[in-house]
């Protein structure tokens, strides 16, 4: 009986990494003919971008020489590889010297350094592809594939940041060409104005406006209307924006912006209260408590009306991490034309670290998310507005002004920062200090301490200051402002 012969499948060989191996060698072996060629390629490319961990370290080798201004040479290098596992099994330091033996390199140098760029780039994806699939094949802790998304999109951005500090150089006449343009856009807007408006005169005077790159911090003791202001401030440069573009304005040469605000704290439609209370002057209070007559509905009816194609963006997801906010912000810009002009944090403290910090050192912690805003502030170029608390120590002193050492947690919050705001209402502490009200019978020193309370009270009652502590553009000062608690609202003090 015949037996039947099936077909044995072919055993598919397993796929390599991409790699060019040779262009690697042909272009150390250029760096080490040419000197010259080393000075340009050294800043281009990484020791982790070669695929031969040897290639990388002896280009680590030729890096570190040229840094200190030394012949790089299969001789020179050699002493730096006399005890290298790696290259004994390469044939030892004869290998240096068999690099430059062709000088193939010498013509394609700048190219092979593109593509070992470009390779390692791949492999960085296959890497992070790789890691995807593991993390959502094992559900053994948790399944939440959003947060595996989120992280996926982070790491996808650093492959793609990888080597941009060749990008980042600038010549002096670009620098120049930058700084003409801004200096036109600040003339253009009426004066005063180079970044993103506040929509406050008297602080846009004394800051020119939100700048690109910026990262901003506004912070308070509870009370002090924090929330508010930077509520208003993203307001007015939605507002800003949407009439520029009704007016025929062209994106780049608007002083408003499309705006991302990541609440932490409130909810989406509590600030969307806050802002419909100011627009239609009804009390935020009376909106929440539904006591308002049908006249005022109508008014909040109309104010909605007008708003409804408002570009500010709220996301109250509580507990981000700085890593997820990144990748927010960054689909945010993808899904509305890169035209996404600043970034609210609502506030810093509720952000999350990496969880890298296995000591659970908040101070650590903070720092990172410090840096962390920063760099999504120059990554992306916007401005980026971040609350943040300050400490107890404020109420220990009689005098309540804060100051930069009582940013809370972490020094360099105020390291980190280009601007550092502080907002302070003295009517706030003059109301807590409010002695007993007089009744019938009381003495005259009761009257008499009451009636000079209510005298400091009529004083200061809705001033409110903006304490520019720190700017690296300019000069620190104070602003002086109205604030309507009702509606809270920060406001010109001319206005009023």
């Amino acid at each position: 009986m015949a037996t039947l012969a099936f077909p044995v499948p072919a055993v598919a060989e397993p796929q390599q990494l991409p790699r060019n191996v040779e262009a690697e060698a042909a272009m150390l072996g250029a760096m080490m003919i040419d000197n010259r060629l080393a000075d340009d390629l050294v800043d281009k490319l990484e020791p982790g971008h070669f695929f031969e961990p040897v290639h990388g370290r002896i280009f680590a080798a030729i890096k570190t020489l040229r840094g200190n201004d030394m012949l790089v040479t299969p001789v020179t290098l050699r002493p730096m590889f006399d005890a290298d596992e790696g290259m004994r099994e390469l044939g030892g330091p004869a290998y240096l010297a068999g690099l430059t033996g062709s000088g193939a390199g010498l013509i394609g140098a700048r190219q092979f350094a593109q593509q070992i760029y470009d390779l390692a780039m791949l492999r960085a994806l296959v890497s992070v592809g790789r890691t995807l699939v593991d993390r959502a094949m094992d559900t053994s802790e948790e399944v939440n594939p959003r947060a595996q998304i989120e992280l996926a999109e982070e790491e996808l951005f650093k492959v793609a940041a990888d080597g941009g500090s060749e990008n980042s150089v600038k010549s002096f006449a670009q620098a120049t060409t930058a700084a003409v343009k801004m200096a036109e856009r600040a003339l253009n807007s009426g004066g005063n104005l180079s970044g993103v408006t506040t929509g406050i005169d008297s602080i846009n005077a004394k800051i020119g406006g939100m700048h690109h790159s910026d990262l901003m911090i506004l912070a308070g003791r509870p009370g002090m209307g924090k929330t508010s202001l930077a509520t208003n401030i993203a307001f007015n440069a939605a507002r800003r924006w949407m009439r520029d573009m009704a007016d025929g304005i062209a994106p780049k040469d608007s002083v408003g912006a499309k705006v991302a605000f990541f609440s932490l704290e409130m909810s989406a439609d509590q600030l969307a209260t806050r802002i419909l209370a100011e627009q239609s002057q009804i009390s935020s209070e009376s909106l929440r408590m539904g006591k308002i007559s049908r006249t005022e509905f109508a008014q909040l009816a109309a104010a909605a009306a007008e708003l409804e194609n408002l570009p500010l963006f709220i996301d109250d997801t509580g507990g981000l991490s700085i890593g997820a906010l990144h990748t927010r912000v960054r689909r945010l810009q993808r899904r509305h034309n890169n035209e996404i002009g600043l970034v609210v944090v609502d506030y810093l403290q509720l952000l999350s670290g990496s969880g890298k910090s296995k000591d659970g050192n908040r101070v650590q912690e903070i720092s990172e998310i410090s840096r962390g805003l920063k760099t999504l502030a120059k990554d992306l170029n916007v401005p980026v507005l971040a609350l943040s608390q300050l400490s107890r120590a404020v109420e220990s002193r009689e005098d309540k002004t804060p100051m930069l050492s009582d940013l809370r947690e972490s020094g360099s919050i105020e390291q980190d920062a280009d601007m550092v705001w502080f907002v302070y209402r003295e009517d706030y502490y003059v109301a807590s200090k409010e002695p007993k009200r007089p009744a019938e019978g009381d003495s005259a020193k009761i009257f008499e301490d009451h009636a000079s309370w209510a005298a400091e009270m009529e004083r200061v009652y809705g001033l409110a200051e903006l304490i520019i502590a720190k700017q690296r553009h300019g000069a620190t000062g104070k602003v002086r402002m109205k604030f309507d608690p009702t509606i809270t609202k920060f406001s010109d003090l001319a206005e009023y």
